[in-house]
């Protein structure tokens, strides 16, 4: 098991080297070392793969350890964070946030802390469905036409044109394909199958070129 820092800056005001001694005051406190530091200067809204979000997760492995500033160097919005929270949990990753050390998981409450994180994740993705759901019945109440045009190939992905911003934005999230199926297919009846999605998905990559989408 090794252990890895995770820096990140936005601004010139900001100094990546206060947040490395942070980790590595850290460190030599609680008696380790820590192997690797994965440094980013890069503002939050930026990709994962430009906050080398991605390659922190090729480099972590299963029960291995991960020390960060504070919550918020981890992502752009909530559910970024959660999301990517949930995926360290998946590999038994250890997070400690030395500014944060309520929200760690190196605790005897980790469980409940990943079943909360977990839970506001999915009620986050419940509640931007909800608000995108909402927003297409207005839109129709106000006589917008929704959809391509008649005729036009793929009906099953047409299915999906209504939901096109939305699918774009969780796409800017790194949102695999599975979990934005998920999320959709909440609002469609009768749900439509993953395939579906990645080629609905792999249309919209001129828009965004999203990196990492399809990871899981």
């Amino acid at each position: 098991m090794k252990t890895l820092g995770y820096l990140r800056v936005s601004t010139d005001n900001q100094d990546i080297e206060k947040q490395k001694h942070l980790l590595l005051e850290y460190a030599q406190q609680n008696k380790f070392i820590i192997d690797k530091f994965i440094t980013s200067e890069m503002s939050s809204t930026k990709s994962q793969s430009d906050r080398k979000i991605n390659i922190l997760l090729e480099e972590l492995d299963h029960g291995d350890k991960l020390l960060v500033a504070e919550l918020s160097r981890l992502g752009r919005n909530m559910l970024e964070v959660l999301n990517l929270v949930e995926k360290l949990n998946e590999k038994n990753i250890t997070i400690i946030f030395i500014r944060q050390p309520e929200i760690s998981t190196n605790a005897p409450h980790t469980k409940l802390l990943f079943a909360i994180y977990s839970y506001f994740a999915q009620a986050e993705r419940e509640f931007i469905a909800m608000r995108t759901k909402q927003g297409l019945a207005a839109a129709r109440a106000n006589g917008v036409i929704l959809g391509r045009p008649k005729g036009s190939k793929n009906k099953k992905g047409q299915i999906l044109d209504p939901f096109r911003e939305q699918i774009k934005e969780y796409m800017k999230m790194d949102l695999p394909v599975a979990s934005i199926m998920k999320i959709i297919n909440t609002q469609i009846d009768p749900p439509l199958p993953y395939n579906t999605f990645r080629i609905y998905i792999i249309s919209l990559k001129d828009d965004l070129n999203p990196k990492n989408v399809f990871d899981n």
